[in-house]
């Protein structure tokens, strides 16, 4: 278990990430991530990701997580292929193409790995739909819809913007969650999901995702900058609403939270 961090945000019993992401940005990434803090700062303090940390959380709640990720990685991976398509050039074309090919295949092929499982895989069939499939809970429906909307008609910066706090959130929460379980890492009932997100490969994965961002923002004129940043600040609203529902088990049946 870790024990101190001098780092900014430790302090106020905030992960470092908060107000010092671990991952490699410039300045308007990081003036990205700075007017997004309310919204980390609230992730930094989900119970979800602090009962996962401690191997606590239920395994329910887990699996529902679960499924409902697999619902948004779908509509994500459709974000990424708009983003593919409409992409100012190849390099940026091969990236967004990648990305849907790869990191999101390697997000599935966890998750099915773990509905392998004879308690997971149970728990899956009572919480999916007659033909197996999980049933998108309002938050998911809400995020992936923005998403692949953003990618379609807004400005292809926009969109970008959009779709990073995904990636970047959860590497930083990934790498955050590594330190926290510490020597517990090898007994830890959801090792395998979080091993997938403190992976350096995926980490090279984020900071070209971030790299793209730069790129984009210093082309971009003052309006559009501010579309940018405002794209980035509801993505990691929505990141944090997403497990906040997945910890409550959201679906169209529950009430919505008062």
């Amino acid at each position: 278990m870790s024990t101190t961090d001098s780092r900014p945000g430790a302090a106020a019993g905030l992960a470092p990430y908060v107000d010092s992401p671990a991952l490699s940005a410039g300045e308007h990434g990081l003036a990205a991530w700075r007017r997004s803090r309310a919204a980390l700062a609230e992730i930094s303090c989900l119970e979800f990701l602090a009962e996962l940390a401690a191997g606590t959380l239920p395994a329910e709640t887990f699996v529902h997580y679960l499924l409902q990720d697999s619902a948004y990685l779908a509509g994500y991976g459709q974000a990424m292929t708009l983003l593919a398509a409409r992409a100012p050039s190849a390099e940026h074309r091969r990236f967004w193409a990648r990305a849907t090919s790869d990191t999101i295949a390697e997000e599935q092929t966890m998750q099915a790995e773990l509905m392998d499982s004879a308690e997971f895989s149970g728990l899956a069939e009572r919480l999916t739909d007659e033909g197996g499939a999980p049933v998108p809970s309002p938050t998911t429906q809400g995020y992936t819809s923005w998403l692949v909307a953003s990618a379609a008609v807004d400005e292809h910066e926009v969109a970008v913007a959009a779709v990073l706090p995904c990636f970047w959130v959860y590497a930083e929460v990934g790498r955050h969650l590594v330190d926290s379980i510490g020597e517990a890492m090898a007994e830890h009932p959801y090792r395998s999901w979080v091993e997938v997100y403190s992976d350096p490969e995926f980490d090279r994965a984020v900071e070209e995702a971030i790299g793209i961002f730069e790129e984009l923002y210093e082309a971009a004129d003052d309006a559009l900058r501010a579309r940018m940043l405002a794209a980035f600040e509801r993505g990691c609203a929505y990141e944090h609403r997403f497990w906040a529902a997945s910890h409550v088990r959201e679906s169209w049946s529950t009430p919505p939270a008062s």
